[in-house]
């Protein structure tokens, strides 16, 4: 088993789940942990050389840029609508990079 894939997964898989719990209870603690696992996951995906490994970071940075602002939208602004828009922006794209996971693993089992 590839620890380095478990621990890499693992946070996208975090992401894509602390953003849900956000959009159910939505909360500043909850939006800044999505956040915070988010921009984990997003520092993983940097050392990462897979065969989408562009097409991984790049979703993961447009989550990053959804739920930057939506925090800044929650705490500074009071503005619960433009939170979950974003938020939801965010959920998105990190569905769609857990479908490029999906499809990298299923290539790799192809080779083998």
């Amino acid at each position: 088993m590839d620890w380095g894939k478990v621990v890499y997964v693992f946070f996208s898989l975090m992401s894509l789940t602390s953003i849900a719990g956000f959009l159910y209870e939505n909360t500043a603690i909850s939006l800044f942990i999505a956040a915070s696992v988010n921009l984990i996951s997003t520092i993983l995906k940097i050392g990462v050389r897979n065969l989408l490994s562009a097409e991984l970071l790049a979703s993961s940075l447009v989550a990053d840029l959804h739920l930057i602002p939506a925090f800044v939208f929650l705490v500074i602004m009071q503005n619960d609508s433009w939170a979950i828009a974003l938020a939801i922006g965010a959920l998105i794209a990190n569905v769609f990079s857990m479908g490029l996971v999906y499809i990298e693993s299923s290539k790799i089992y192809e080779e083998y």
